[in-house]
């Protein structure tokens, strides 16, 4: 694996930390590429992987895609939407753990993610009208549902930064962590989703994803027609449960 991009594997977690510390962890074509590899077999590893954490090495979580990478040539075929969305649709949940800059594309890898903890150095912005850009990896579709239309706008059409207390007021960050205690705070949270039937998260998350937009009637429609069934371990967990009444 390229060490722009690292794993490590431990008692069901996965933690992928992206490793461009000198550049903010900015995203340039092989960055990305590895991040889609590794999605891919994270897919694959049900039975093996329960939770998974997304990071940055360094001063920052992600500076967005790397503007000196793009320069004035076309940009590559990687950088299309489809890693965002299989970052999205992982079977397993996904924590983004968010420290100093999560800018513009590093914005959207957060947004694609499940839950989004921070600690007081994060500061979020959409910096897309800078540049003269238009994001196409989700932003205007999942910011507005984060934070409500009117905040998501004031974000993409400002290019305003705004301080990771403000990010928690608005429910774009999930958990705020303090000082010195990120790691601490996404452990915990991993901690309580693999404590859970791995099962049950991946189906759970598979049935939100499917009904989506759906009115009520189709989304209970959905879910009785397309209904999992339940764990295989289920039995043996309220088993456990009984025998400690």
């Amino acid at each position: 694996m390229t060490t722009t991009l690292l794993r490590e594997d431990r008692d069901g977690l996965c933690i992928l930390t992206l490793n461009r510390p000198e550049k903010l962890n900015a995203l340039d074509t092989e960055l990305f590429e590895a991040l889609e590899q590794q999605l891919i077999a994270l897919n694959d590893a049900r039975q093996a992987i329960g939770c998974v954490v997304l990071r940055g090495a360094g001063r920052a979580f992600c500076a967005g895609a790397d503007l000196h990478a793009m320069g004035t040539k076309p940009i590559p075929p990687a950088f299309k939407p489809g890693v965002i969305e299989r970052l999205a649709c992982l079977h397993q949940p996904v924590i983004a753990a968010v420290h100093g800059i999560c800018f513009t594309g590093g914005l959207e890898l957060a947004l694609a993610c499940d839950f989004i903890v921070a600690d007081t150095s994060a500061r979020f912005a959409d910096t897309h009208g800078k540049w003269g850009l238009v994001g196409e990896w989700g932003i205007t579709q999942r910011l507005p549902r984060r934070i409500g239309l009117p905040a998501a706008k004031k974000m993409m059409f400002t290019g305003r930064e705004i301080s990771a207390a403000e990010a928690n007021a608005l429910g774009l960050v999930d958990e705020l962590a303090p000082d010195n205690g990120l790691d601490i705070a996404v452990d915990r949270l991993a901690q309580e989703i693999l404590a859970n039937s791995w099962f049950s998260n991946a189906a759970t998350k598979r049935l939100l994803i499917e009904t989506d937009g759906m009115s009520l009637a189709e989304g209970l429609a959905h879910e009785h027609f397309r209904h999992p069934g339940f764990a295989p371990d289920y039995q043996d967990r309220i088993a456990a449960f009984t025998r400690k009444k």
